[in-house]
């Protein structure tokens, strides 16, 4: 469902930007929060700091801002929410610009998720630009490059390998002419490994997965679309818009004039993505120890992943399960949901280059996430919000067994919409659905959010943390322990 030129859904109810910054300190807790929670839960998400126009605005352009529980000693100790000062979110609050390295003149204020690793809290943004480091209170430091190592942009869907510890990522940025980064960082928190991979065209490839021997790519219909980006009053034509794209492709665009033309694009022109009809729906696997040349592709159908839930090796196939949108950017130019996306389950074989395609559930649902410690390896379950057919989070959280094949459904109530869950196991060594969810839920006749806790096992609830403010919708975020 598109918005009008008039009105754009992107900047209204929940979806609706807060303000001001908060510290809260006396918060109310209804039920018990479990012990051996001692740390922060930290969510990111577009927030735009000065009014947008409704007619340009995009959600995935809103200035990020992390929204923060601190949890601990079976207290809820204090909320937090902060926009992140990239040079511009800094000059606008009147504060010092944070110094360090930006690639290609992209100092964007990251959005889409926040991570801890290698002793470091990191807000994310994908398309080129660098993240930023956060202090313990989501206070922002600083421009972020994993220690001088990046050497370019980074993604907002990093993987932590549970049986190593590294961090694996694919990044992109459209002008690196038909490149995608694959990179693994150590447990130091430098870049010890990097393959650029030869993809053609210039794709969005939001997330990836991890298998224990694989790197699975998502090379969808979604690509850089550099009439959108060179901004409405020199709209280029289809044909010389894709001519360009074709030359961009083959031998990339100096950092200096990509960061012109990426910060204008940026700045409320337009979104510089777009659905292409011209571009074939392929998964790729390429062996985590092997070359750029080893890279392989399988076709699939057209279609949009943002998420894959996880994927594994089974009987010599790579198993992915994902969230199909069956198009993305084609209708709706301010946001990702024109079509109600769902839950699929694809079989890579390589030995006879094929992808069998199952829907599992019919229902609209996005934000899927499974135990942390299952990446890379079958997981029994996984959490994902209910959407309805605008996209628009509604109250349900859905919970799949896919050993059990069936699907538990746990209801909030009129007026309530959620955003993303995350599991956290009650210890080290317990089972995959011993332990609890924590995420946020508005509900709207208070128009307030609180902090969920949920049993992973039941979905019944565990405790409520009331906030006494409102959390945007949002993007990705992640149980930070201490």
């Amino acid at each position: 469902m598109a918005s009008s030129a008039l009105s754009n859904r992107y900047l209204e109810g929940n979806f609706a930007p807060v303000s001001t910054e908060a510290t809260v300190t006396d918060l109310a807790v209804e039920g018990t929060i479990p012990d051996f929670l001692d740390g922060r839960y930290v969510r990111n998400g577009p927030n735009p700091l000065e009014k947008p126009d409704p007619a340009t605005y995009h959600w995935f352009m809103g200035t990020g801002m992390v929204h923060g529980v601190r949890l601990g000693d079976g207290r809820a100790q204090w909320y937090r929410n902060r926009w992140v000062r990239s040079a511009g979110v800094a000059t606008a609050l009147g504060e010092t610009v944070r110094p360090g390295p930006v690639h290609a003149g992209m100092d964007m204020s990251p959005n889409t998720n926040v991570i801890s690793f290698a002793g470091s809290t990191l807000a994310l943004v994908e398309g080129g630009a660098h993240p930023y480091e956060l202090s313990d209170e989501l206070d922002t430091l600083r421009p972020f490059d994993f220690a001088g190592t990046l050497g370019g942009g980074y993604s907002a869907h990093p993987l932590v390998d549970p049986a190593t510890g590294e961090l694996h990522s694919v990044s992109y940025f459209w002008a690196w002419g038909g490149r995608v980064r694959y990179q693994v960082v150590g447990l130091d928190g430098r870049v010890r490994k990097h393959v650029d991979l030869d993809v053609g065209g210039l794709p969005m490839m939001h997330a990836f997965s991890l298998t224990e021997h694989y790197v699975v790519l998502y090379d969808l219909p979604v690509t850089f679309d550099l009439s959108r980006a060179s901004g409405a009053a020199k709209r280029l034509p289809a044909g010389a818009a894709r001519r360009a794209a074709g030359l961009v492709s083959r031998h990339g665009v100096p950092d200096a004039v990509a960061g012109s033309i990426s910060r204008r694009a940026g700045a409320g022109s337009d979104f510089p993505y777009s659905w292409d009809p011209h571009r074939p729906a392929r998964v790729g696997l390429l062996p985590r120890d092997g070359a750029a040349g080893d890279l392989r592709w399988y076709d699939v159908g057209p279609c949009y992943v943002y998420h894959p839930v996880n994927a594994f090796e089974e009987d010599g196939r790579v198993v992915a399960y994902v969230v199909r949108h069956p198009s993305t950017f084609v209708s709706d130019r301010h946001g990702p949901f024109e079509a109600m996306p769902t839950l699929e389950r694809w079989s890579i074989d390589p030995a006879v280059s094929t992808v069998k395609e199952e829907q599992l559930d019919d229902r609209g649902l996005e934000f899927p996430r499974v135990d942390d410690r299952r990446c890379g390896r079958p997981q029994r379950y996984s959490y994902s919000v209910g959407v309805d057919a605008a996209g628009v989070p509604s109250g349900s959280l859905l919970r799949h067994d896919y050993v059990g094949e069936r699907t538990t459904a746990r209801h909030f109530g009129p007026g309530c919409e959620l955003s993303e869950f995350v599991f956290v196991p009650s210890s080290a060594a317990s089972a995959e659905d011993e332990g609890v969810l924590i995420g946020f839920v508005y509900d709207r006749p208070a128009d307030r959010s609180d902090l969920r806790i949920l049993d992973a096992a039941t979905l019944e609830a565990v405790g409520t943390v009331h906030l006494q403010a409102r959390v945007p919708h949002g993007f990705h975020g992640n149980w930070l322990p201490s």
